[in-house]
């Protein structure tokens, strides 16, 4: 018996056969893949961010600002709503 020779697979993401069917729905998630790296090209990693005490301050605050004008809006509908019914 012959041997046969076994070729490393590598994914270079091309679509061969296109295995989508009319009428079938499609994945829940809509993403779009983001193209890989050419072959041998290593992906490069960001750095990750380092923010000042003050930046990392005004973040959260802008958050729950946010967060607070979001609460404020709906629980003042809400009661709105509530009060307009008992009147």
């Amino acid at each position: 018996m012959a041997k046969r020779r076994k070729d490393d697979f590598v994914d270079d993401g091309r679509v061969i056969a296109d295995m989508s069917i009319d009428g079938m729905p499609g994945t829940f998630s809509r993403r779009r893949r983001k193209p890989p790296a050419p072959y041998g090209v290593a992906e490069e990693k960001p750095e990750p961010v380092k923010l000042t005490l003050k930046e990392r301050i005004a973040a959260y605050g802008g958050v729950f600002a946010a967060y607070a004008v979001f609460g404020i809006a709906m629980f003042g509908g809400l009661g709105l709503v509530i009060w307009l019914w008992l009147k």
